[in-house]
């Protein structure tokens, strides 16, 4: 007969039993009399077996149907545990232990909340008893082979799916547009409206060379991606085509006839709906394209407004790109909505790079022209200082107690003779520390030298715009990335919100690259 687990219950009049039941899957669960009736109606047998003890049948019903052991996140078992820690079970029935839980973690947290609430646990089919250390072993080893054994049922699923991939069997989720599903024969079928489409798509990125343009082509035409029924009946809707939805389907070797897994290709199944050579173009179209974004991302990537500058219509990122005309760079911020969808979609679409950095540094100077806010940035440059004055304080008292420890503990293994390799990692370890103390305390004795005043706060802001465009594209990052938080970009204007703090420790570097700049202008 199997005892309950954790400590022996207390004498009561009555003792109440809540039942739990559990199933991974849905299957089944329509019928009439399925697994949790089943596990449920031994488990009320084994209490009205113990109706001598003053067991009885708690009033609550707590059944998982199609839910996981792997996971907590069970509706039924979230309701147990609060009745639980309510008082108002006694003891927990179950089948079997791992219809509780297949995770052996998760089972030892729930074994915690039991012993804090003075609740048993029983297993109809298993008997464990761990009131002492043999049994916690048992128990231990058991939830061991049950979360082993879930383990084992993922590989096997995992080499069915690669092994059906080898065939060039179709292993399910979402159908690709140009196929339908056969469910009854578990294979895709080709759908000849769609197939045309696709055929459409590849042909017109051959021809023009851009995704953007067959993208905006397809959404003028009123086309979608794809739209299909799931096996239980449920529709998934179709969206307007981008950029991102075309690659993924440039890249997809479905369309060849082929099957891929894990980096290899197989032949599958299903019948082919493009035309190899057509496809071959694509991808060296796609090539080239990736060779250029490369070279692109080198040419944009010291943009000033980098990462700060957003479509305020679209809520959207707008990067920087460029654009060549007769032989001239042309640089541009493009709203990411526009460059997926094109440039109808956003009355904002793109700004030319030049104006809009030179709107953003005569609103910065304009800003900072401004007395209470040179008395504002003077103020954050001292609290500032302050700031990191004590925290370089603090990491240099923890520093030397972490040094004193190493050394103390260094001393004491040489002086008893023994354990060679730990005295040498302590000595590593050691001038490691001393190597972070060394720059903490240069850190420390520069910070005490700055001598900033409200003067030098309001000429370094003061001469920005004099000096922006001879500063180099790096120069020009720091300080707008520094200074400014956001820029919002309207039809008919921008918003710029700058950081709260920040500012204070661009100043000596302003003065400085004033004076390099106007340097460089008398040079040229």
């Amino acid at each position: 007969m199997p005892e309950t687990l954790l400590r022996p219950q207390t004498e009561r009049a009555t003792v109440r039993c809540a039942v739990y039941t559990r199933k991974s899957h849905e299957d089944g669960l329509e019928q009439e009399f399925n697994s949790l009736d089943a596990q449920r109606e031994a488990c009320e047998a084994f209490i009205r077996s113990q109706a001598s003890r003053g067991w009885e049948l708690a009033p609550g019903q707590y059944d998982d149907g199609g839910f996981s052991g792997g996971t907590m996140e069970r509706p039924a078992l979230r309701r147990l545990l609060k009745d639980i820690e309510a008082g108002e079970v006694d003891i927990i029935v179950v089948y079997k232990i791992d219809r509780l839980s297949r995770s052996l973690l998760d089972f030892f947290r729930m074994v915690e909340v039991f012993e804090e609430q003075d609740v048993s646990f029983v297993s109809v089919t298993e008997q464990f008893n761990t009131t002492d250390s043999s049994g916690r072993l048992m128990l231990g080893i058991l939830m061991s082979f049950a979360q082993y054994e879930r383990e084992i049922a993922g590989e096997r699923i995992r080499d069915k799916v690669a092994a059906a991939k080898r065939r060039g069997k179709w292993c399910g989720g979402p159908p690709p547009l140009g196929y339908d599903v056969d469910y009854e024969n578990k294979r895709l079928v080709v759908n000849e409206s769609e197939a045309q489409l696709v055929r459409r798509i590849f042909r017109r990125f051959v021809q023009t060379g851009s995704s953007l343009q067959v993208a905006r082509e397809l959404n003028a035409d009123g086309l979608t991606t794809k739209s299909w029924t799931t096996k239980k009946g449920n529709h998934r809707a179709g969206h307007p085509w981008s950029v991102g939805h075309l690659y993924r389907h440039y890249k997809n070797r479905l369309y060849l006839g082929e099957v891929q897994h894990n980096g290899n290709t197989y032949p599958g199944e299903h019948e082919a709906i493009l035309d190899r050579a057509l496809w071959e173009r694509a991808q060296e179209l796609l090539a080239d394209n990736n060779r250029t974004r490369r070279f692109s991302g080198r040419q944009t990537s010291n943009s000033p407004l980098r990462r700060l500058i957003r479509c305020g219509h679209c809520d959207s990122a707008m990067s920087p790109t460029y654009a060549k005309r007769h032989g001239r760079q042309y640089h541009y911020y493009v709203c990411q909505t526009a460059a997926k969808r094109g440039a109808g979609v956003c009355p904002v679409s793109r700004v030319a790079a030049g104006e809009i950095e030179k709107v953003v540094v005569e609103q910065l100077g304009a800003v900072f022209r401004t007395p209470t806010l040179v008395a504002r940035t003077f103020m954050s440059a001292r609290n500032q200082e302050d700031e990191e004055h004590r925290r370089l304080n603090d990491e240099q008292t923890r520093l030397r107690s972490e040094l004193k420890a190493l050394q103390d503990e260094a001393i004491r293994l040489v002086r008893d003779g023994d354990d060679a390799d730990r005295i040498m990692e302590l000595n590593t370890k050691a001038s490691s520390v001393g190597h972070d103390l060394d720059r903490i305390e240069r850190d420390l004795a520069g910070l005490g030298q700055s001598n900033i005043t409200e003067h030098d706060v309001a000429e370094a802001f003061g001469s920005l715009e004099e000096f922006w465009e001879v500063l180099f594209p790096t120069e020009k990052q720091r300080i707008v990335q520094t200074l400014v938080e956001r820029i919002t970009v309207w039809p008919d204007g921008l918003d710029l919100k700058l950081k709260a703090v920040g500012v204070a420790g661009l100043v000596a570097d302003l003065n400085a690259y004033a004076d390099e700049a106007r340097q460089r202008g008398a040079q040229s």
